[in-house]
């Protein structure tokens, strides 16, 4: 796909021809003084949540959304009559001039390419997690929008709901003291230790295979859900795994409370992914340097997922009739916090917080918020120099996994590993012809 001039852009998009939207340019998105003309890249499960929540906000109108597969976008039409549906994203760019924003909710491999392209048109964009499939693409993503006058947000909507922003202030009035560690699982598992099946099938009627396989490598469709609408979160080309979807949710309250930055080293215990999967249960333990909140010099933060769960001295700290399947305990020089996924924070011992009162706070809105900002000029909590950092260090988890019991040090400044240079040809992954994109290949 041709890089053209923003002179080519204009002309062709004025004819309404298809234009590859991938160019430099300083369309800056004026601050809309009453509607925001928004547009959806997904239309299903997530997707739709996102499109629906935004689209149906006052002061803002959906005008258009674009899917590859026409049964996901086509029953939309009914409830936005007024908008214009696509297949192709990057059609809806370039004869959707007037756009404002967008939300890219896509499978992981298309997230820097679709958000990428918005920015360079001006567009603010609302990104669901993780930012993008590699740690390249974040960083790309992060320093272009830095600086630029451009609304960001990654879509871990439950940092703007209550139980979070509650657990967050705990640990930063010092509650529970400074934290000494953390602890993080999840219960799902979008690992899968299974070869891939030898075999070819027809993709179904109105699902465009070409254009969802976008810029990774083309190969055979796999019907029978092997990759659409959802399994393609355990394949390595396409997803990142259980760490990649659900890490930057329960990440977030512990970055957010703790201040943390880059890692300075990460550490995989569990079974490397095979040919096309990631493995089923992840260990992954890391190293930051401390903060202002943390006990010592250095913090350890470790996440299990799959059937996999913290040791179960560290478990019993937080004695609970029903443990949540997803979670958090923080352990501080004063106290335990367990914070399920998604539920009030819990404090141990409790003897010791009997009379204790939760900090009343109240529930944002992660939507509500990015519309917000993109009418007053301001900013959000997940922007992409919060998000960026964030996803960075879930992503690096997924790399540490292909090298399992090795402790990768990693140089966040020059984007490298110190000791295990082979382990930084995961960093990158190559677009295939067509596909590339200013700024990201």
């Amino acid at each position: 796909m041709t890089n053209y001039s923003r002179r080519d852009f204009l002309r062709r998009a004025a004819a309404a021809a298809m234009a590859a939207p991938f160019i430099t340019c300083n369309l800056i998105a004026a601050p809309p003084s009453q509607t925001i003309y928004h547009a959806s890249i997904g239309a299903s499960r997530q997707a739709g949540r996102d499109l629906d929540n935004l689209g149906r906000m006052s002061g803002v109108k959906l005008v258009a959304l674009a899917d590859v597969d026409s049964a996901k976008s086509a029953p939309w039409k009914e409830k936005y009559p007024a908008a214009r549906i696509y297949s192709d994203w990057r059609e809806l760019l370039a004869k959707e001039k007037h756009l404002d924003s967008l939300n890219v909710s896509t499978p992981d491999h298309m997230h820097a390419a679709i958000a990428m392209s918005a920015m360079r048109l001006g567009k603010h964009v609302y990104v669901q997690k993780p930012l993008a499939h590699d740690i390249y693409e974040v960083r790309q993503l992060t320093r272009y929008a830095h600086g630029k006058k451009l609304v960001t947000q990654m879509g871990i909507q439950i940092q703007s709901g209550s139980e979070y922003r509650q657990a967050v202030q705990l640990v930063r009035d010092g509650t529970i003291g400074k934290v000494k560690e953390v602890y993080s699982w999840c219960a799902k598992s979008w690992g899968n230790a299974n070869p891939q099946p030898d075999r070819q099938d027809a993709p179904p009627a109105g699902f465009n295979w070409d254009l969802w396989t976008g810029t990774a490598a083309a190969r055979p469709f796999i019907g029978d859900g092997y990759y659409h609408p959802q399994a393609w979160r355990s394949k390595l080309d396409f997803g990142t795994g259980s760490f990649g979807d659900m890490g930057c949710h329960i990440f977030d309250p512990v970055f957010g409370s703790l201040d943390l930055t880059a890692p300075i080293s990460v550490r995989s215990e569990g079974p490397a992914p095979n040919a096309g999967h990631w493995a089923p249960n992840s260990i992954v333990h890391y190293v930051f340097p401390g903060t202002a909140f943390t006990a010592e010099k250095t913090f350890n933060l470790s996440w299990y997922d799959g059937v996999e769960r913290p040791p179960k001295e560290i478990l019993a700290l937080a004695p609970t009739e029903y443990f949540p399947n997803v979670g958090s305990i923080f352990i501080g020089t004063k106290g335990v916090m367990l914070l399920p996924h998604i539920a009030r924070p819990r404090l141990y011992p409790a003897k010791d917080f009997a009379d204790f009162q939760l900090p009343k706070v109240e529930d944002g809105n992660h939507y509500r918020q990015f519309a917000q900002a993109i009418r007053e000029q301001g900013t959000t909590g997940a922007r992409f120099d919060y998000a960026g950092p964030l996803t960075e260090a879930v992503l690096l988890g997924g790399v540490a996994s292909r090298f399992p019991k090795t402790t990768l040090l990693w140089d966040s400044r020059a984007m490298t590993f110190k000791n295990e240079k082979s382990a930084n040809a995961f960093l990158r992954r190559g677009y295939r012809a067509g596909w590339h994109v200013r700024g990201l290949s």
